[in-house]
């Protein structure tokens, strides 16, 4: 495959990001505090909502759809977090594929972003990788996170448009774009929950964690995938804010704000990320998501 090389940001040029997600509020839920941090800095971010989210559940006790539709919705919440991140945002326009439960799992609804071929979902992708030139670009790891059909689908979509994006063979209206590094996002980890966990229990407050290590258990020594920490605890204010304009899936009192800020802070004050490839060099643990793009 001839790709394209990568072009490093000219002086003065602005910084780029592309975060690629399944639904709307994953863009608050991973990765926001680093979000408004680069956004403060002049980085240029743009998120991709692969769907509407219109087969999620009213997860937010309190919330009253009433006589709305869920779809219309998610569509004014995620523009009022898109405002209070300082993003640019484009819908792709797929349908919610929901969350198949039963043993054996049923079948994908038809015509979902999930059930549909992978060339027809990501190519709108590879449209907008070369229309915004991304320096960056974030994703789920290979599992999504965790095994929603839509987030596995939208690793492929982004996996798709990383390699053909840059292929000069393919070709589209606009020139081929290289990104420079693709990183996965992974803010549940262990290490993580464990260390707030104990931290809530040293408080005496009580924990929401304690069922969710245990099941993490068989996993415990696994090394950790993480490669870059983003100290971006100035921003955990932004990205409550964020989280909270999804009303329909947060719960303002739920287990997404038991930890006090100020603890967060302390034990735990960064975003975590794997550097899953690179086409500027090795991969190595670092502190920023630009590292070796800047122009110093």
């Amino acid at each position: 495959m001839p790709e394209t090389a990568v072009v490093l940001p000219a002086p003065g040029e602005p910084l780029r990001l592309l975060a690629v997600h399944a639904h709307p509020d994953d863009e608050s839920s991973k990765g926001a505090a680093s979000t408004a941090k680069y956004i403060r800095e002049g980085v240029e971010i743009l998120v991709v909502s692969c769907t509407g989210g219109e087969r999620g559940d009213i997860l937010n006790e309190s919330f009253d759809l009433g006589e709305r539709d869920i779809a219309s919705v998610r569509r004014e919440e995620m523009a009022l977090a898109a405002s209070v991140l300082g993003i640019q945002h484009r819908w792709l326009g797929f349908e919610d594929s929901g969350w198949p439960d039963g043993d054996p799992k049923p079948p994908l609804p038809e015509g979902c972003f999930a059930a549909l071929p992978l060339e027809q979902v990501a190519a709108p992708v590879v449209d907008i990788v070369r229309e915004f030139r991304p320096h960056v670009i974030t994703t789920y790891d290979e599992n999504g996170g965790y095994p929603h059909p839509d987030h596995i689908r939208t690793h492929e979509v982004a996996m798709y448009a990383w390699h053909k994006a840059a292929d000069d063979s393919f070709v589209t209206d606009a020139p081929a774009w290289a990104i420079a590094k693709m990183y996965y996002h992974h803010t549940f980890s262990r290490e993580r929950l464990v260390a707030l966990h104990e931290a809530l229990l040293g408080a005496g407050i009580e924990s929401p964690y304690a069922e969710w290590i245990a099941e993490w258990d068989d996993d415990e020594e696994k090394p950790s995938r993480v490669t870059a920490r983003i100290y971006c605890s100035d921003f955990f204010d932004v990205r409550d804010e964020a989280l909270k304009a999804h009303a329909t899936q947060i719960d303002p009192n739920g287990n997404w704000f038991v930890v006090p800020r100020d603890m967060q802070k302390e034990i735990w004050p960064t975003e975590d990320f794997e550097l899953a490839v690179s086409r500027i060099g090795d991969i190595a643990p670092e502190d920023d998501l630009f590292a070796g793009l800047r122009n110093t």
